[in-house]
């Protein structure tokens, strides 16, 4: 049995309706999570992030097949859902008991009456199943599981606010423990759980290698990623590495590997059935590729892919959570900055500066390297009093946030302001980037 907790689970509404008491008593499945789609809103990527499943296990179960009957995937399907023990022949949950009240405490003893410090020193006696827990190391519950995903929901959310230096020692850490926990685990579904959350951990720190332009070591990071993906078969997610690999080798000015990834990246997705979101973010990895080899035809042929992919998208699309960030807005600066790289500064710059305009505030990372661009862009049309005020307003986002990757974009623009440099707000704004470089 598993030590459950209560989850937001299926609507009340939804627990009292004859079509799914009656699904739950027959423990089918396949109905169960149709009904919690049609019914409740819960999609399969949803659920299988509710359940530890992953979405391809559920849309197998949708199908009907296979069949669920291993006790411990139903336990989880219980608590990850909040549907109540009795409905599917299974004891009460632990989240559905009534809390036990606290007894009330003793009067002090003498000696801790000698001072509240007392209760800080000496840390409390630990019982029987303490020792016994840490003795037998650490059992794996969908508890754990879902405590280690919201780890890395939170890692990503502090590196699109703050950048990722920081966030390297955490991360690396929990890595090492989930892949810890991994060896001493033998549940399969617990396996397979395990393996995904170790595959976005690797990813991850391969990013924040990324982004401090590591990039032999992001790679490594990377290439483990995809390996442990590779290993449980998550198509999608294998699809999501090659994009950060393709990413990478655009930076490093390797476009014809940049695409090539890109291509694979899209290959991948299509066996799982990848949705118009991630097919159109993958089809502008690739026009990134092709836009640092100047090719301008296969540019503009990727991005007209990606369009064409993202008009498609839906809301009940069963996108996977990591690219959800891909929206109307990234889609629109991702375009301006492809078209910016092939030196189309006219098509470019509106669609920098409308896609600022929606972008969250609190993505600082995002907003410094796209503020960058429009600077970039306007400097292209020869507009440098304003391409060296918006570029300011880039370098003041990077002063707060710790990404060596947008500094250097800074440099680079710092380079192509050589031929103002008898303006004074350029040779003014050379000065500061260059002791910001050296702090």
């Amino acid at each position: 049995m598993t030590d459950s907790m209560a989850s937001p689970g299926l609507p009340g509404r939804l627990l009292a309706d004859p079509e799914m008491i009656a699904a739950c008593a027959a423990r089918d499945f396949a109905l169960i999570f149709q009904l919690a789609k049609r019914k409740g809103g819960f999609h399969a990527s949803r659920i299988a992030r509710a359940c530890d499943l992953t979405p391809s296990r559920v849309g197998e179960v949708m199908n009907g097949k296979p069949k669920i009957t291993n006790i411990a995937v139903i336990e989880r399907i219980a608590d990850g859902l909040g549907i109540p023990g009795h409905l599917l022949g299974l004891a009460a949950r632990n989240w559905e008991r009534p809390m036990v009240p606290t007894p009330r405490r003793p009067a002090p003893t003498p000696r801790q009456a000698a001072g509240p410090w007392l209760a800080e020193v000496m840390p409390p006696s630990p019982g029987l199943d303490d020792i016994l827990a840490i003795a037998a190391g650490t059992r794996v519950t969908p508890t754990v599981l879902r405590s280690l995903q919201a780890s890395i929901e939170d890692y990503w959310r502090r590196d699109d606010e703050h950048g990722g230096e920081a966030l390297r020692p955490a991360v690396l850490g929990q890595l090492k423990y989930v892949k810890g926990i991994l060896h001493d685990t033998t549940d399969p579904n617990f396996r397979r759980s395990l393996h995904g959350i170790a595959a976005e951990l690797a990813r991850l720190t391969g990013w924040t290698y990324f982004d401090a332009r590591q990039y032999s070591t992001a790679r490594g990071y990377f290439v483990d990623s995809l390996r442990l993906a590779r290993e449980i078969d998550d198509r999608p997610f294998i699809a999501n590495v090659l994009a950060c690999l393709s990413l990478q080798a655009t930076y490093q000015d390797q476009a014809r590997e940049a695409v090539t990834l890109a291509r694979a990246a899209q290959d991948s997705a299509r066996l799982y059935g990848g949705t118009p979101r991630l097919m159109a973010m993958l089809s502008m990895r690739e026009a990134f590729g092709h836009a640092s080899a100047h090719d301008q035809e296969a540019t503009h042929r990727a991005i007209n892919e990606a369009l064409h992919h993202f008009e498609r998208t839906n809301p009940t699309d069963d996108d996977p959570a990591w690219v959800q960030y891909f929206d109307r807005t990234k889609l629109t600066v991702d375009t301006g900055i492809a078209l910016g790289q092939l030196g189309d500064a006219d098509a470019a710059e509106p669609l920098i500066a409308e896609a600022l305009q929606y972008e969250a505030t609190t993505n600082l990372r995002g907003r410094a390297f796209h503020t960058f661009w429009l600077a970039r862009t306007r400097l292209q049309r020869h507009e440098v009093e304003s391409a060296c005020a918006t570029a300011t307003e880039a370098l003041d986002l990077a002063a707060v946030v710790e990404s060596p990757r947008v500094l250097a974009h800074l440099q680079e623009f710092s380079g192509l302001l050589r031929p103002y440099r008898s303006v004074p707000v350029a040779a003014e704004l050379v000065h500061r980037i260059s002791e910001m470089a050296v702090r």
